[in-house]
């Protein structure tokens, strides 16, 4: 019994000594249980046939690192949009006799709803700090996520070939406007301008023959922090979160046409390439609050939850340009916004031996008020102004797992 009891404490004093936390994935534990089972100088862990990893007394001042691999996924901040439809424009009037017909039946051929379902990204987060020895911990982390990828594409063959007998539903067009005569394409792009005398579908976009969409979607984050203890049990130990936070959200959406001309020829005069890029730079600070509680058998759980506040610098810039890069029209803005947070973070924690420290967890992260693009394309050329809404409520979430070290 006396041995089941030393070795209950033991595990209690080692459980204690977790590196800081926080609710967006920093390693944390509880202030020191009790000091007892903690002295001592550094010692060699029993990792491998003998291999020496200096992991010293977690208990005691010292540095720490970790190293964590993170599987989050994010909302997919885009709008509906409807980028091409089936049919084209008769720009000069030779077809029908009316400059500016429409011929086809104008259904929609490439949405930005049509981009595949939310996808999850693995990133990393790495963390160095020190613990002082009244147990407050200081520390810097950074993490990142790997991009997001979506896309979706139409060409001139619909599903089930559905289309019209005067085939106007091959081609894809576009409502772009106000453009140069460097972006008017091929000169005999449809089957009867070469008798109607050609550039009856001026424009790029005006029965195009291949049209794809992508968006790509990014986020990182940086921290720098501190934890305190506030007061403890033997089992359980509740600490205070506060410091600076830098997130960072990068989306970007590109668009690409390309109107070959009657002979299937499709030099790079004849491709156009929009893209509209949202990044949003956030600086704020945070304070939290933590409570971790023993399990037993080396084990135990903690949830940390902040709230933060920040000022986000919203960068938005949408560019036409020609295949070649020849020529382009640009629009740029910037805003700035108020953008509260909240985050938490669940862990299962494992100390297999001393100053070795893994664990397990669920993560969230929530925004407020952040922008996004609404309608991704503007399609005044001479005049760029993509449709930027606001997201009120923005989610990350998903699962980490880590290994850190007290050295």
């Amino acid at each position: 019994m006396r041995h089941r009891y030393i070795r209950g404490a033991v595990l209690a004093a080692v459980v204690a000594v977790g590196w800081p936390s926080s609710a967006s994935a920093q390693y944390g534990a509880p202030a020191p249980y009790t000091a007892r089972a903690q002295e001592g100088g550094f010692q060699t862990s029993p990792v491998g046939d003998g291999l020496p990893i200096p992991t010293g007394q977690a208990g005691q001042p010292g540095f720490y690192i970790s190293a964590e691999f993170v599987m989050l996924t994010q909302t997919k901040a885009l709008g509906n949009q409807s980028i091409g439809s089936r049919g084209f424009f008769d720009s000069t009037g030779a077809i029908t006799g009316t400059p500016g017909t429409f011929i086809g039946t104008g259904q929609d051929a490439l949405t930005t709803n049509r981009m595949g379902r939310r996808e999850f990204q693995p990133g990393h987060w790495t963390e160095i700090g020190y613990k002082f020895d009244t147990g407050v911990r200081a520390y810097v982390n950074y993490m990142q996520l790997y991009d997001a990828h979506y896309s979706a594409g139409a060409t001139q063959f619909p599903a089930g070939f559905a289309r019209r007998l005067d085939l106007a539903d091959t081609f894809l067009s576009s409502p772009v406007f106000n453009f140069t005569t460097a972006f008017g394409g091929p000169v005999n792009d449809t089957a009867g301008d070469a008798i109607a005398g050609g550039g009856n579908s001026f424009g790029i976009w005006n029965a195009a023959d291949v049209m794809d969409i992508k968006f790509v979607a990014r986020y990182s984050q940086a921290e720098a922090g501190l934890r305190t203890p506030l007061f403890a049990t033997e089992y359980s130990s509740v600490y205070s979160l506060v410091g600076g936070r830098f997130a960072w959200f990068f989306e970007r959406f590109t668009w690409r046409t390309v109107d070959a001309d009657d002979q299937g020829n499709a030099p790079p005069q004849n491709v156009a390439v929009y893209t509209n890029t949202l990044s949003q730079r956030m600086y704020g600070l945070f304070v939290g609050v933590g409570n971790e509680v023993y399990l037993g058998s080396m084990f135990s759980a903690s949830l940390d939850l902040t709230g933060a506040a920040y000022l986000n610098v919203a960068k938005q810039r949408a560019k036409y340009r020609l295949g070649d890069d020849s020529t382009q029209s640009k629009f740029g803005r910037e805003s700035f916004h108020l953008v509260p947070s909240v985050t938490a973070n669940a862990n299962i924690w494992f100390y297999p031996v001393e100053g070795i420290q893994m664990r397990i967890g669920y993560m969230g992260m929530t925004y407020f008020n952040t922008r996004y693009m609404r309608e991704p394309v503007g399609y005044n050329f001479g005049n760029i102004d993509p449709n930027y809404g606001r997201n009120w409520f923005r989610l990350l979430h998903g699962f980490n797992v880590g290994i850190g070290f007290f050295f």
